[in-house]
């Protein structure tokens, strides 16, 4: 009966892991970074990205983890960046990923310093590109995260090349949507140390906080897709895309 009862939460545990998941590597001017291996002792890791310990989602928008995930620790010693140009491009890649509707959105921050040591919920984040609703109606067209399925579960964006150097944090996110007025965030974030580029720098509206910068009730978040089987338009959240 004990056997059987682990055996039951083992399996459970396992499927519900295998049902999310998150970014696991990335590709940056043609170098490959591993990312946090979740589920496991952040002691002993190292890696570009903040600790982020389980492939479940986020449901509340103004979770304090939302910034960088749960629990978007610095790896201290093992905390590493990795230098990019600006202009250059960067892939993320996720396990396989099993949602097909939602937004995918990346937003950048500066550190003002130090990544390392910065604390990702009081930065001040800018978006660098973002695809919602590609085709069709909201309740069966095409969305980036169908895309980012197709491409074998990975997105590929450009730092702008106007950006100042520095040191950044680059944060992805899908909002999964698939269940009615219940959404599902995956963030996670890796550190950046911009070189070249120029002196342009975000403001005004283009900032956000994380969390701050969505609520519930904001018309991208608390959503029924289900029940729009007409409407071909959809508002994805947060800020405008900041272009450099």
């Amino acid at each position: 009966m004990f056997t059987s009862a682990v055996l039951t939460t083992l399996a459970l545990a396992v499927g519900q892991a295998a049902a999310h998941g998150g970014v696991l590597s990335y590709t940056i001017n043609g170098q490959q970074y591993e990312g946090f291996k979740a589920y496991n002792s952040p002691s002993g890791q190292k890696s570009i990205q903040r600790e982020w310990d389980t492939y479940n989602p986020l449901l509340d928008p103004t979770s304090s983890f939302l910034a960088c995930n749960d629990n978007g620790a610095s790896l201290g010693a093992g905390q590493l960046s990795a230098e990019v140009p600006a202009g250059s491009e960067i892939t993320a890649f996720w396990n396989d990923w099993p949602h097909e509707i939602g937004p995918v959105m990346v937003y950048m921050a500066n550190c003002n310093g130090a990544c390392t040591s910065a604390t990702p919920s009081s930065l001040s984040w800018f978006k660098i590109n973002e695809v919602g609703l590609i085709s069709g109606t909201v309740a069966d067209g095409k969305w980036g995260q169908g895309e980012l399925v197709d491409n074998n579960s990975s997105w590929t964006v450009t730092i702008p090349s106007s950006l100042a150097p520095g040191e950044y944090f680059i944060r992805h996110e899908l909002l999964s949507i698939h269940t009615s007025n219940q959404p599902q965030f995956y963030p996670e974030c890796a550190q950046l140390k911009i070189t070249g580029g120029g002196s342009a720098q975000p403001s005004g509206s283009y900032l956000v906080k994380f969390p701050g910068a969505y609520k519930m009730s904001d018309p991208g978040i608390d959503i029924d897709v289900y029940s729009q089987t007409g409407v071909t338009t959809y508002t994805i959240p947060g800020p405008a895309v900041w272009q450099g």
